[in-house]
């Protein structure tokens, strides 16, 4: 059973610093970047690949340092994602991460991770995260696949009316709830 409790981060309020400059470090910039173009990101490595330089330079808040991982790096930042292929780097950086209450991704490496990257639907304002426990990245990607193609083009058109809704309704919280879910529940009785 998945026991991970999935949540949705305002990464532009937090920093993030991600050890290692090549494919898999540029795999996971982007991954932030395309759901959070405001994160405040620094990069840590002793080389960097040109795919992750030029996704960076877009990015103001992302800031990329051309040395190897220190351990005072982690004084400034609340996630660390570790994309090296040092393992006992990881080791280490997953120690001295417990040892500041910091949460860390270790890339492939499920018995370092305090949590794990899904995969994300967008349409627009609707967000839908997508994990496997860290067993099959692969399979959480065809998921995203299946449901981008699954929910409607009007998702955003649909929220806006439901927040336009919501914003006129009246009574207690119970109330709202009840006349929310009548309202939606005839949105799918559509689709029907």
């Amino acid at each position: 059973m998945n026991t991970m409790f999935p949540i949705f981060i305002k990464m532009s309020e937090i920093s993030t610093l991600i050890v290692g400059g090549g494919n898999v470090g540029e795999e996971k910039l982007s991954a932030i970047l395309k759901n959070s173009p405001d994160a405040v990101v620094t990069v840590v490595s002793k080389e960097f690949g040109q795919p992750l330089l030029d996704l960076a330079k877009d990015f103001p808040n992302v800031k990329t340092i051309e040395r190897g991982f220190e351990v005072s790096d982690l004084e400034d930042h609340h996630i660390v994602l570790c994309a090296t292929d040092d393992y006992n780097l990881h080791v280490m950086i997953k120690e001295e991460c417990g040892k500041r209450n910091k949460i860390v991704n270790v890339a492939d490496t499920p018995p370092l991770c305090d949590f794990y990257l899904g995969s994300v639907v967008t349409k627009g304002d609707l967000k839908v995260g997508i994990s496997t426990n860290g067993k099959s990245p692969t399979l959480a990607k065809r998921m995203r696949e299946f449901l981008e193609d699954a929910l409607p083009s009007e998702t955003q058109e649909l929220l806006d009316n439901l927040k336009e809704i919501r914003d006129k309704l009246t009574g207690d919280f119970q109330e709202k709830v009840k006349q929310l879910n009548n309202i939606t529940q005839q949105v799918f009785d559509k689709k029907e």
